[in-house]
């Protein structure tokens, strides 16, 4: 129930949907007796497209979550290591035949680059179909393909498939790992994801060690930016997605604090 509600939730709550939501609004109020309202309710909304065009809010939120676990070098003793997924189309890769790799595609080239220079650790790859309506396609199963086209050894990397969200990926991966107390796990996540998933590791009992991929700022705060409403959105939906994200599973008890840091 809880996957379904936040899938549900995110449609309304997305920037861009919003954005959406009021435009058609205020466009419906022109048309009626509060068509003045419906005015400055339109001039507000150009406003703030205008705002994220060229005012970089979305980095701003991205920035702090980046920067709470700096790139590390890896541990001289490691055992295994978690890539967590998002980072490939199952669907697509079913409809066209071919991987189709998205803006998080470096989770997959860290898994390749683990597998090649690492053949004695343990892999494990997490990631199913989030999908709300016919969650038959898991990304795990994608990401195997894509392995076995790069000439990997898919038998030596254990592909979790059947989680949903990132508290669904630390708790089945755990169940597979089986890890000890004494033992070393590299997780490997996109940088703005890691608090949150390593909140939620250590919640379950699986103290691991961040590995940071997929940066999308450079960390330094901006009070503009060149004029790109796509980029904006895509940087001020991620980041007040992963925001949500942090407050949520804080609340529902699936992380060890509001906002997990290097030291526990």
């Amino acid at each position: 129930m809880t996957f379904v509600i936040s899938k549900l939730f995110w449609i309304l709550a997305a920037p861009g949907n919003l954005l959406v939501l009021a435009l058609c609004g205020s466009a419906f109020m022109l048309f009626t007796r509060w068509r003045r309202f419906g005015r400055w309710v339109v001039a507000v909304i150009a406003a703030a497209a205008l705002a994220v065009t060229v005012v970089p809010v979305g980095q701003w939120l991205l920035i702090p979550l980046e920067e709470r676990f700096p790139a590390a070098p890896i541990p001289e003793k490691l055992d295994g290591i978690v890539v967590l997924g998002g980072g490939i189309s199952a669907r697509l890769l079913e409809a066209r035949g071919q991987a189709s790799l998205n803006e998080h595609a470096e989770r997959l080239f860290a898994l390749a680059g683990f597998a090649r220079r690492l053949p004695e650790t343990t892999l494990i790859y997490t990631g199913g179909d989030n999908a709300l309506v016919d969650p038959t396609n898991p990304e795990a199963d994608a990401a195997r393909g894509l392995m076995a086209e790069l000439g990997l050894d898919t038998d030596r990397i254990i592909f979790e498939r059947d989680s949903r969200n990132t508290y669904e990926n630390a708790l089945y991966s755990k169940a597979l790992a089986k890890p000890s107390p004494d033992e070393t796990w590299l997780l490997v996540t996109s940088a703005f994801h890691m608090p949150r998933s390593v909140g939620i590791f250590r919640q379950q009992g699986w103290p691991v060690v961040p590995y940071p991929v997929d940066y999308m700022t450079d960390g330094e705060y901006r009070l503009f930016r060149s004029p790109d409403l796509t980029a904006g959105l895509t940087a001020l939906s991620i980041g007040t997605r992963e925001w949500i994200g942090l407050v949520a599973y804080y609340w529902l008890g699936y992380t060890d604090s509001l906002f997990p840091g290097a030291n526990p």
